[in-house]
């Protein structure tokens, strides 16, 4: 990461002298990435009260020149202290390592811009000038220490923390899943709901809404069902609101196909530290129960790929403890495909693959884990495996909007938004083309070659699940984005099936 670790476009510096407010609100996670990053898993308000301000430590050389960790910055409402309204900067953790949330003013962007480790506090101020002052800068490095956004002891006691739960642990608990699942108990019951009853109505709430999305999504579909399981699906990873369409189109028709021995979920890392192909070694739980990991697949592909390339698979196991992607299919995973005689719902393995636009299917920096050696150490393995595997392509398409940094507006009828709105569907159509074509390497050209205008955030994927299954045949089932109603987002998806 270089430059301005901040993901968002804020203000530029203004010196007003606000302090910055900690929050303990975590991330969500069960967004799309760089959506709504600050709303908290149990829903409670963004902003609490905190009786204790962390103090700066003039002994501390971490806070003497702060080094920030990647942040992710968020405008927030708030009232300045005359009492008019006014917009906040919330800083996050980009890795979602960090629970908490540091406020502080859109002033002081550029100023956390200079947190590279290489300047003191002093140096800082003498360089920024325009009435920037160092009591100003001790108040926000204290608050981001406390917060572990900056790199130091603080930071490094939550990661161990994280990184001994991980290890200690057999599955990776429902994030998203359960948060679905407790808001569909909630909208009976509201404020007062139990846990109890979140616990016992939650699941078959879950199945409930599930059958409903596809039963209105296949409705009029000239092929509802397929008899028999594809080699691979793509289907979305955006939150369940937005992208049940989708989710519908493609689970509904597996309903009555054959039941896989095993499910390989494709993922894509969105906040994680991997610089290549990102194995777990967990399985999934979701409110409908457990998938659990395919140990003899896993052991067999970490024998084939060598001691040094298993050890890169699985060097960053920790980036899926707050990741999306992968969980979000294991409900409609165990609702469309059901127990075995055992009792077992279906073994999984996720992996979370880096983008081969960027360096070509190498790791980013040289040290993590290739495409093209997983791709040939997985395809080597199933070919040996008995049983039916399904491939699944967990793929979002096109980010665009203000949120992203575009400038044009989405909303409304005028022919720029219009014109705008209908370009990215368009440029969409012609990569989706090249994809149920078998074009993939044109796909990925043309997507280099356009420098990734649209940001498609899942080419890593897309392209394994392509290159592991060589189909004969890929059906584009259905395409459908999603726009906030200030059009500040737009978010497309597919479903695809690879025969």
């Amino acid at each position: 990461m270089t430059g301005n670790p901040i993901h968002a476009p804020l203000e530029c510096y203004r010196p007003i002298n606000y302090p910055a407010i900690p929050v303990n609100a975590p991330p969500r996670n069960d967004q799309n990435d760089q959506t709504d990053p600050t709303r908290p898993k149990n829903g409670t308000p963004i902003m609490t009260d905190q009786p204790a301000q962390p103090t700066f430590d003039p002994s501390a050389q971490h806070q003497q020149s702060p080094k920030i960790r990647r942040v992710r910055g968020v405008p927030l409402p708030a009232k300045d202290p005359q009492g008019n309204q006014a917009v906040m900067l919330g800083l996050t953790d980009a890795q979602q390592i960090s629970p908490k949330m540091v406020v502080t003013h859109p002033a002081f962007q550029q100023v956390i811009g200079l947190f590279d480790g290489s300047r003191t506090l002093d140096q800082i101020v003498t360089e920024v000038g325009n009435g920037l002052q160092r009591p100003m800068l001790e108040n926000l490095v204290a608050q981001l220490d406390d917060a572990g956004l900056l790199f130091g002891p603080v930071f490094d006691e939550i990661q161990t923390k994280l990184r001994t739960e991980f290890d200690n642990a057999d599955l990776l608990p429902p994030g998203a899943t359960a948060q679905f699942a407790d808001a569909l108990v909630m909208q009976e019951h509201g404020e007062e709901t139990t846990e109890e009853q979140k616990a016992e109505q939650g699941p078959a709430k879950l199945r409930d809404v599930m059958d409903q999305w596809i039963d209105a999504s296949l409705k009029d579909a000239e092929n509802p069902a397929y008899d028999t399981l594809p080699k691979a699906i793509v289907a979305p990873h955006i939150d369940y609101a937005r992208g049940w369409m989708n989710y519908a189109n493609i689970y509904g028709r597996l309903r009555v196909a054959d039941r896989p021995d095993r499910v390989i979920i494709l993922g894509t890392n969105h906040f994680g530290q991997s610089t290549g192909v990102c194995g777990c070694n967990k399985g999934y739980e979701s409110p409908l129960g457990v998938c659990e990991l395919d140990t003899e697949l896993l052991e067999k592909l970490s024998s084939t790929l060598g001691d040094e390339n298993a050890s890169k698979l699985l060097e960053n196991r920790y980036d899926h403890e707050n990741e999306h992607s992968i969980e979000l299919h294991m409900p409609w995973i165990q609702h469309i495909f059901g127990k075995d005689d055992a009792g077992n719902y279906p073994k999984v393995f996720g992996a979370l693959i880096h983008d081969p636009v960027v360096n070509s299917g190498a790791s980013y920096d040289g040290n993590g884990l290739d495409l093209d050696p997983f791709v040939e150490a997985l395809d080597s393995v199933l070919k040996d495996l008995p049983g039916k595997t399904l491939i699944i392509s967990s793929a979002d398409l096109s980010h665009v909007g203000p949120a992203f940094g575009d400038n044009q507006p989405l909303a409304g009828d005028e022919e720029p938004a219009k014109e705008f709105r209908a370009k990215v569907a368009k440029q969409d159509h012609e990569l989706l083309k090249l994809y149920t074509e078998k074009k993939i390497d044109d796909m990925i050209g043309s997507i280099s070659w356009q420098q990734n205008s649209t940001r498609w955030c899942s080419v890593g994927n897309m392209a394994a699940t392509m290159r592991l299954t060589n189909p004969e045949r890929v059906e584009l089932l259905n395409y459908a984005a999603a726009m906030d109603p200030n059009g500040t987002t737009f978010v497309s998806t597919a479903a695809l099936a690879l025969f």
